[in-house]
């Protein structure tokens, strides 16, 4: 049985969210206060994390950093912040997705399954293209032996298209793949992602492969064939 962990406040909306949840029978634990929010997350391990951002003791920003310096736990936002700067500072700082109140509990659910569907990976063969090494049985991405540290949003992206060399994708298709169809926000988060991802890979040989910008269109992950 998956455990998630909702952090929030407000009693009526986390007793909801608990209810439809457990009605999917998934192992829910409320949290209602950010400065306890951290050490129920490292007792129970949980396999998502539903997070509000304005919360008494701690607010959602501080905890998701927290979360994201010791752990790759999939993390979903829940906030009345719905402009798209709060969004793109949620995915900037690793959120896996974003959920602006007021919303339905059913949608909830459904970005729930969706985000865990996405981080539960099925086996494969690791892909080397030349010194990068790609796993996606073990998520992770290895250049020169030594391991890529990326939020998982952007080592999601990254796997999805080392999955799938030399084709063309547009930012809609790299969003609805990795992001998830119900994504709110700004494609601009793709063009972000794409910034960070080539960052941590600038010491990857040219001649060996490069994520490539198709003007006009979006991207392609480029390798020697």
């Amino acid at each position: 049985m998956e455990t998630i962990i909702v952090v929030e406040d407000e009693k009526p909306i986390s007793q909801v969210l608990q209810a439809y949840l457990k009605k999917e029978k998934y192992r829910v634990l409320p949290v209602f206060r950010g400065d306890e929010a951290l050490d129920v997350i490292e007792r129970e391990k949980p396999d998502l994390v539903l997070l509000d951002v304005m919360l008494p003791g701690k607010n959602g920003w501080t905890i998701l950093e927290e979360i994201r310096s010791k752990t790759a736990i999939p993390v979903i936002m829940l906030t009345a912040l719905g402009e798209t700067p709060d969004r793109l500072k949620g995915f900037d700082i690793g959120a896996d997705d974003y959920i602006p109140k007021p919303f339905v509990a059913e949608e909830v659910v459904a970005r729930v399954k969706a985000v865990l569907r996405r981080n539960n990976r099925e086996p494969g063969d690791v892909l080397t293209y030349g010194s990068l090494e790609v796993n996606p049985q073990a998520y992770e991405v290895r250049l020169n032996g030594k391991i890529i540290e990326l939020t998982p949003k952007d080592l999601a992206l990254l796997l999805f298209l080392a999955e799938h060399p030399n084709q063309a994708f547009t930012r809609e298709q790299l969003i609805e793949n990795v992001w998830g169809w119900d994504y709110e926000g700004s494609d601009r988060a793709v063009d972000l992602a794409i910034k960070r991802i080539r960052k941590a890979l600038e010491t990857w040989p040219k001649e060996e492969g490069d994520i490539k910008t198709l003007r006009g269109l979006g991207y392609q992950f480029r390798v020697q064939t």
